[in-house]
């Protein structure tokens, strides 16, 4: 079976808006990315995410990234028909839970969710996803959309932490159920 990996972008204070706001990068992170996305070769992605990005990510040379992304099956959690194409972007197909849940019962690498606060918090709210992938900014932003606002009690098990150079944590957690 498949796992469904969330990586978030979050401020100490737990914000997951507009992470280009309030985050610097280094190259701790750059292999941290790197080794996320080498496992995955499909991303379930929100509407928002999916139309900032497709007018973002097609034309972009920031690397491992933008290969990545712009060459994996992208599945977009939405109700309405996309109005940008995107190279191997479609919409879920009926319920998002259902749909998620049919896919990793499919063969293949793992499923990320990157970005979507909304989809990251219906999938952990749901119990279907298996890792929670974190960075997290030493910055306190104050304001903005919170990652783990109004979800059930998970536990969770760190199975990785560590610093990068510019003292951002990256912490990896599985769900314990």
């Amino acid at each position: 079976m498949r796992k469904i990996v969330v990586y978030e972008l979050l401020s100490l204070d737990g914000v997951a808006e507009n992470p280009e706001e309030f985050f610097g990068w280094d190259d701790a992170m750059d292999a941290n990315l790197a080794a996320l996305i080498a496992t995955q070769d499909a991303v379930i992605l929100g509407r928002r995410s999916y139309d900032e990005w497709a007018s973002y990510w097609p034309g972009s040379e920031i690397e491992p990234f933008a290969t990545f992304i712009n060459g994996v099956a992208k599945y977009v959690a939405s109700s309405t028909p996309l109005d940008r194409e995107w190279a191997t972007a479609s919409t879920v197909d009926g319920d998002l839970i259902d749909f998620a849940r049919r896919l990793k019962d499919q063969p293949g690498g793992d499923i990320g969710v990157h970005a979507s606060i909304s989809v990251a918090q219906a999938l952990l709210a749901a119990d279907v996803v298996d890792e929670l992938r974190l960075v997290v900014a030493p910055r306190i932003v104050g304001s903005g959309r919170r990652l783990l606002d109004g979800l059930p009690s998970l536990r969770l098990r760190a199975v990785r932490s560590s610093t990068s150079p510019s003292g951002h944590l990256l912490v990896d957690y599985r769900l314990n159920r």
